[in-house]
C-alpha cells in the first residue's frame, strides 16, 4: 500500500527520503516479515525500522523487518530478543521495559497483516494489541507521557492519541509525511517533516504551519530540535525549527533516529546504531553490524 501510495508523492520525496530510509517506508503493508514461520538461520540485525535506549538496564533496542535485538551495555553485538520475528515498522520506548510498536506479525501468528498498535511491558519478549488491530500499520511512531502520534501507512493519515493509544484522532497533515518530533516540554507541539518540507503542528495537530519547505530528514527532539538529512547530515534547531546549524555529519544515510535525555541514537543502512552525547557533532560505533 505505502509503495503504491508513493506513486502520488512528489519525485524529490520518492527519490531523497522513501527509498534511502527505506526503514520507514520500504516494507509492504500487506506482507509478513519473509521467512517467518521457517526454520531458517537467523539473519541477525537487518533493515533497521526503529531504536531506542531502554530505561531500566540502558541496554540499546533494534526494531527490524525480523525481529527486536538489544546490545547491553558493552556489547557491541545485538541479540534476539525471544523467538518472535515480527516485522516491526513503528517502534518507540516509552519506559523501562515498556515498549510500543506496530508492523506486521511473525507468520506463525494467527494475527491480521495490520498489527495496529502494539505494546511491550517486558521489554519486547511478548506484545499484546492496544488498538487498530487490523486497521492500522503505524510506520512512525513517537510518545511523550500519555500523546502518541502515528503515520498510518495503509493511508498516510495522520492519527494522534491522548490515552497511551486507546483512542485516536485522525488528523490533516501537510501532505505525506516521513517523520515527526513531539516538543519534551509540550506534547501538543509537532514538527513534521515530509513531502512540503518541515512544519509545526500544534493543539495535538489540529492546526499547522509551514517551517521549512527545504528541509527534510529525519526528527528527533532532546533539548534541541535535530534533523538528520538523507546525506547523514546532522541539523540542530534552538528555535522549534524556525532555523537550523549544520552540527555534523553520520557519515551515511540514516534508518532511524531517537532521543534518550541528552543522547541521540542514530541507526544506518549498514546496519549500524551510533550514539551522540556531545551536542550531536561526534558519533561513537554502539552496536555493529552483521
Amino acid at each position: 500500500m505505502y509503495g503504491l501510495r508513493c506513486e502520488t508523492m512528489t519525485r524529490r520525496l520518492c527519490a531523497l527520503l522513501v527509498l534511502p530510509m527505506i526503514a520507514l517506508a520500504g516494507c509492504g503493508a500487506d506482507a509478513p516479515a519473509p521467512d517467518a514461520g521457517r526454520v531458517v538461520s537467523d539473519p541477525g540485525v537487518s533493515h533497521i525500522h526503529g531504536v531506542g535506549i531502554n530505561p531500566a538496564d540502558d541496554s540499546v533496542v533494534v526494531a527490524t523487518h525480523t525481529g527486536l535485538f538489544r546490545a547491553g551495555p558493552g556489547e557491541a553485538r545485538a541479540t534476539r530478543v525471544g523467538d518472535r520475528r515480527q516485522d516491526t515498522m513503528g517502534f518507540t520506548v516509552v519506559g523501562p521495559d515498556r515498549f510500543l510498536g506496530s508492523g506486521h506479525p511473525d507468520a506463525r501468528d494467527d494475527l491480521p497483516p495490520l498489527l495496529g498498535l502494539i505494546r511491550s511491558d517486558d521489554a519486547g519478549r511478548n506484545w499484546q494489541p492496544v488498538s487498530l488491530l487490523g486497521e492500522a500499520d503505524f510506520h512512525v511512531l513517537r510518545a511523550s507521557g500519555r500523546r502518541v502520534y502515528g503515520v498510518n501507512s495503509a493511508d498516510g493519515a495522520l492519527m494522534a492519541s491522548p490515552d497511551g493509544g486507546r483512542s485516536w484522532e485522525e488528523r490533516t497533515p501537510p501532505g505525506p509525511l516521513l517523520d515527526l518530533a513531539i516538543d519534551p516540554r509540550d506534547t501538543d507541539r509537532v514538527v513534521v517533516s515530509g513531502e512540503r518540507g518541515l512544519a509545526v503542528l500544534r493543539d495535538g495537530g489540529k492546526r499547522w504551519r509551514a517551517l521549512d519547505a527545504q528541509r527534510v530528514g529525519l526528527l528527533a527532539w532532546t533539548d534541541a530540535l535535530v534533523m538528520v538529512d538523507a546525506a547523514g547530515g546532522v541539523h540542530a534547531s534552538t528555535d522549534a525549527g524556525r532555523s537550523f546549524e549544520k552540527v555534523g555529519s553520520l557519515g551515511g544515510q540514516p534508518a532511524a533516529l531517537a532521543a534518550h535525555e541528552d543522547q541521540l541514537l542514530a541507526a544506518l543502512h549498514d546496519n549500524t546504531v551510533h550514539v551522540s552525547a556531545d551536542g550531536w557533532r561526534t558519533w561513537t560505533l554502539r552496536v555493529r553490524g552483521n
